[in-house]
């Protein structure tokens, strides 16, 4: 298991990011991928990798809401 720091972004499509719900959370996980399929709201949409390493999930409803997850170690 490793440890952690995800920043949470909750969009919906009446704010967009500007009103997103904001949360910075610790998680002990198998992987950011294991965690957000288990406690996600919503299907992933994509993966990618930031230039400093962190990895960033996006998961949407397909109407407009979406969960954006940033890992970091």
């Amino acid at each position: 298991m490793n440890f952690y720091e995800v920043f949470v972004e909750d969009i919906n499509p009446c704010g967009g990011s500007q009103y997103a719900k904001k949360d910075l959370i610790e998680v002990e996980a198998e992987s950011p991928e294991a965690y957000v399929k288990e406690h996600g709201r919503f299907p992933i949409i994509d993966v990618s990798a930031c230039a400093n390493g962190d990895t960033v999930i996006n998961t949407g409803d397909g109407a407009g809401n979406f969960v954006k997850y940033t890992f970091s170690e």
